[in-house]
């Protein structure tokens, strides 16, 4: 497909924080239909591009050009909410023309599950993050920049999000760690690394294989610059000394090859996390007994948030919690924690329970003290890791933080940094169960690898509330579904295993038992554009075998996954399986989706009759 022409871009840009080159040199364009994802480490500098390209910054070198008459929508991390007024009145803002009544307006405030008549002050932060989504639709723009656009969305709300953006129009250039989300919508990728962008043309699942292969150049490239060194300290130690000006001359080549090393090795660091593990105590964990946990609403009725739940929880399960916002998982981690009593039924803690938690909104940090305060609050220069001391600053190379940032305010973070400061504190503290609430939030992917690298090594307890479906397949052995009403079941496996058993349990159902006969009301005649259409039945028949060849393909895909000699034997064919598989999956969600939605409509017409 021919490359859009731009109607954005930044040429030679360059951007200077801190008195150091964050990036320089850097070439971005996004033209109509384009879907382009921009990836990187945590403060490599992807947020400031995109402020570059919103004309929220100016560069310290470079041009940055836009077409004429072309509307921007920017989503920003953060949302600026001091405006006050009502959360209608906010998203109305973003667009031309809007009023806060508009129809336009309020299906978006439904689909973000916001009311409009609340006071924008009184919005948590992911509900004005939610406020700002809504918002920057609202503006129906011709590019869309969107910074982290899941952060805070619950799985119902991700998914009409996708489903919003594939049909989109114009050009979107969106930052995410969501490798789901990126998968569906991605056609080209940017990658930011140390100062330098890389281009592919592709979508997402490609990324892993192509970022490894620059990796390896670069890793060979490395080792021919050692060798380079080796040569020239051989010969200045064996060279005549009569030659002392040639000699000056190597020695100042060696000098900046040295330095060129240590560049090189400074910019490769990688996160190093590590979990400090309080005795594991005994093998049960969590029991919930039958437990039920209600609210009284304002208006006096009562709301179900768990109705007779019970799971038993052992030393080592790493168990996934997922559910729409508000649907209860804060309550029900609470529950199953013992910090809250359910209103019936009991819940078991095993002995010796050390838990620790990662607050969603990262709360517990006070923003004006140092990182060398928060990890060190009581004074002095080192703190207490699996039972050895490590200065504040080794402890914090670890976490990707330089000397520098040490003495730095909280407030001055990212937040991705921020949600890497917090784990390094967490981690810290001896435990043996792990309650992480949304924690890939603002984190870059090679941190979410290492951070699930380590809870897969972890031999305590998790409890992992997220809406990161890729995430959660790496990750859970089993998978909690609060689904609102007091609905709460248990699924063996991931998020890919909980849809396919979700389905299975909704189609088992036993029908409801028919009510008394009433006397038939008198029917409308259905207007010709509610039948059921021949082209909706070619289309239902083309799915039904559709998805016998998905289910088909998966099951041969997960038997060739299945054996462990595959990884040892040929890694990148292993790599390529297992992202076909979820590309697959995938594929027969939407296919089930839209199958359900025409058998549906089938039945309730009569069959196209």
């Amino acid at each position: 497909m021919p490359a859009a022409i731009p109607q954005l871009a930044i040429r030679d840009a360059a951007i200077t924080f801190g008195g150091k080159p964050l990036f320089s040199g850097i070439d971005v364009t996004l033209g109509r239909g384009e879907r382009v994802c921009l990836v990187g480490a945590n403060g490599s500098g992807k947020s400031t591009i995109l402020k570059a390209l919103a004309g929220e910054i100016e560069l310290d070198h470079g041009t940055r050009f836009l077409q004429p008459g072309i509307r921007i929508g920017y989503l920003p991390q953060g949302a600026d909410l001091g405006r006050g007024g009502s959360v209608a009145e906010y998203v109305a803002s973003g667009g031309r023309d809007l009023t806060p009544d508009d129809y336009r307006v309020a299906t978006l405030l439904d689909h973000v599950q916001l009311d409009g008549a609340r006071d924008l002050a009184s919005l948590s932060g992911g509900e004005g993050r939610r406020a700002a989504l809504a918002r920057t639709l609202a503006a129906e723009p011709d590019l869309l920049l969107l910074d982290e656009p899941t952060n805070h969305l619950d799985l119902p709300t991700i998914q009409w999000l996708e489903e919003e953006l594939a049909a989109f129009p114009g050009g979107i250039l969106m930052i995410s760690h969501d490798r789901a989300f990126l998968r569906r919508l991605t056609q080209r990728l940017l990658w930011l690394d140390r100062g330098r962008m890389f281009e592919r043309d592709g979508g997402f699942d490609g990324f892993e294989d192509w970022s490894q292969t620059i990796a390896d150049q670069e890793a060979a490239e490395f080792r021919r610059l050692e060798k380079r060194i080796e040569q020239e300290e051989y010969w200045l130690r064996r060279g005549v000394t009569a030659r002392r000006s040639r000699n000056e001359g190597r020695r100042r080549n060696l000098f900046a090859l040295r330095k060129q090393k240590a560049e090189s090795l400074k910019t490769r660091g990688r996160a190093r996390l590590q979990v400090t593990e309080a005795d594991l105590g005994g093998r049960l964990a969590i029991e919930a007994i039958d437990i039920s946990k209600h609210f009284t609403r304002p208006d006096g009725s009562q709301v179900a948030i768990v109705d007779g739940f019970s799971t038993r929880i052992l030393r080592g399960d790493r168990v996934g919690i997922l559910g729409p916002n508000g649907a209860g998982k804060t309550t029900l981690i609470k529950l199953l924690t013992g910090v809250e009593r359910p209103d019936s039924g009991e819940v078991k803690l095993g002995l010796g329970i050390a838990p620790i938690y990662l607050d969603q909104r990262r709360e517990s940090f006070d923003l004006d003290k140092t990182l060398w305060e928060t990890l060190a609050p009581g004074g002095g220069d080192s703190i207490l890791v699996n039972g050895q001391q490590r200065h504040i600053v080794g402890y914090l190379r670890d976490f990707l933080f330089d000397e520098r940032q040490a003495t730095m305010p909280v407030r001055a973070l990212s937040g991705g940094e921020r949600a890497r400061l917090m784990l390094a504190k967490l981690f810290a503290k001896p435990s043996n169960l792990i309650v992480l609430d949304e924690p890939t939030n603002d984190l870059d992917m090679d941190t979410l690898d290492l951070l699930q690298d380590v809870l897969s090594d972890y031999e305590g307890t998790l409890l992992l509330v997220s809406h990161d479906r890729d995430f959660l397949d790496r990750l859970v052995t089993s998978t909690i579904a609060v689904e609102g009403d007091g609905d709460v079941q248990e699924y063996a496996g991931g998020y890919s295993d909980y849809v396919i058993q979700r389905g299975e349990r909704e189609a088992a159902k036993p029908a409801r038992k028919a009510e008394p006969k009433r006397p038939e009301p008198v029917r409308e005649a259905v207007p010709a554009q509610a039948r059921f259409s021949m082209k909706e039945q070619c289309e239902l028949a083309d799915i039904t075998a559709r998805l016998d060849k998905l289910h088909a393909e998966i099951a041969t895909l997960e038997q060739a996954l299945a054996d462990p000699e595959l990884y040892q034997r040929d890694p990148a064919k292993a790599a390529q399986a297992g992202a076909l598989l979820a590309r697959k999956r995938d594929e027969l969600h939407a296919a089930e989706e839209r199958w359900l939605e025409l058998e549906e409509k089938r039945a309730a017409l009569g069959g196209g009759q």
